[in-house]
């Protein structure tokens, strides 16, 4: 990655807060956004973050996300929710959700809610992690917003990425966090290759032939692999199921491409499961138990080569420290195109105080 430029989080949070309240966001709602984007970035998640500013602001003009919507809960009993996004921006949808599943599980010890005409939200580990500002355990499944997978054996475009994440909390380790999505990379990714004039590695995505697609400007030819093969495809199918069709969102042929399209609703499908251990027994043992066992992990004996064993989220933690201290860095490709939408919006540009 060619990155001459690099950021604080205040400054991004700042540019992206004034290119929404630009493009009609309210003025709270601008503030959500630019949080929890750079709070995306902030986190590595390169591919859901300041990179899909352009492609949201699309939608905006395109009229394929209402600027002012009346989020609101439309179903409820002690341990679930429905919320109806009313095609909002999906942060907006899910920091509500999750908020909400939060307080039903300091109640009821787990909640469960989901979301219905929502929108893309960002990466999975966003809502997953806000449990755990309140000792409690976060998972998250979306349905993604563009089909590149299909069932597996077939040819017909009928899955996304569909991803899962899941944050445990610990007493002195990081937390243990969990975000991928159900193909062997995300597509975000795919588009972050693609900008940066990158080629995939093999083992990312296939010709309809069965050959190794390696230029990702050549994506739309191809499709994405599922990991571990037929399991990935049913882990996909499954997630798809909970987190559209049971909440009466999109999945299969009704998935909207929004790379694609602009105007048309997407009617985005996502949930949250918060958990809350002292709900199981005492949560300071709780994560002690959690330290004891990444330990274990982490000290485990090694194969010939390999320096060190990680959790999951370990690194995803020492690059929010890295990033925090050294700044976020923007790639080369990526400041030239946020350079032009500050231009075109007539704000400061990001390489500015």
């Amino acid at each position: 990655m060619t990155a001459s430029l690099r950021v604080s989080q205040k400054r991004l949070e700042k540019f992206i807060y004034e290119a929404f309240l630009k493009t009609g966001l309210p003025e709270s709602d601008a503030q959500t956004m630019g949080l929890l984007m750079a709070e995306a970035e902030l986190q590595g998640s390169d591919g859901h973050g300041v990179i899909r500013m352009v492609p949201y602001i699309t939608r905006f003009k395109g009229g394929g996300v209402n600027l002012q919507p009346n989020i609101r809960v439309v179903k409820e009993k002690a341990a679930m929710a429905l919320i109806d996004g009313d095609n909002g921006m999906g942060h907006l949808v899910m920091k509500k959700a999750t908020e909400l599943a939060i307080q039903k599980a300091k109640v009821a010890g787990v909640a469960w809610v989901g979301s219905v005409h929502s929108n893309h939200a960002g990466p999975a580990s966003l809502y997953a992690r806000m449990p755990l500002a309140h000792d409690m355990i976060g998972l998250y499944f979306a349905v993604g917003n563009a089909n590149h997978l299909p069932p597996w054996g077939g040819l017909s475009m009928l899955l996304s990425t569909n991803p899962i994440a899941c944050a445990i909390p610990a007493l002195h380790e990081a937390p243990v966090i969990l975000d991928m999505a159900t193909t062997v990379t995300s597509y975000g990714k795919v588009k972050a290759k693609r900008q940066r004039g990158e080629m995939m590695p093999e083992g990312w995505m296939i010709h309809r032939d069965g050959t190794p697609l390696l230029d990702p400007s050549k994506a739309d030819e191809g499709m994405l692999l599922p990991i571990g093969g037929y399991k990935g495809y049913g882990l996909a199918l499954i997630i798809g199921m909970l987190a559209g069709t049971l909440n009466g969102a999109a999945m299969g042929n009704a998935v909207v491409d929004f790379n694609q399209d602009s105007s048309s609703p997407t009617n985005t499908g996502q949930a949250i499961m918060v958990i809350d251990p002292d709900a199981f027994g005492d949560i300071h043992e709780f994560k002690k138990n959690m330290d004891t066992l990444i330990q274990e992990m982490r000290n485990s004996e090694r194969m010939p080569g390999v320096d060190r064993i990680w959790l999951p989220g370990e690194q995803s933690h020492q690059k929010r420290n890295d990033y925090m201290r050294e700044g976020i860095p923007i790639p080369d490709a990526l400041a030239q195109q946020l350079h032009g939408l500050a231009l075109e919006l007539g704000i400061a540009p990001l390489a500015s105080n």
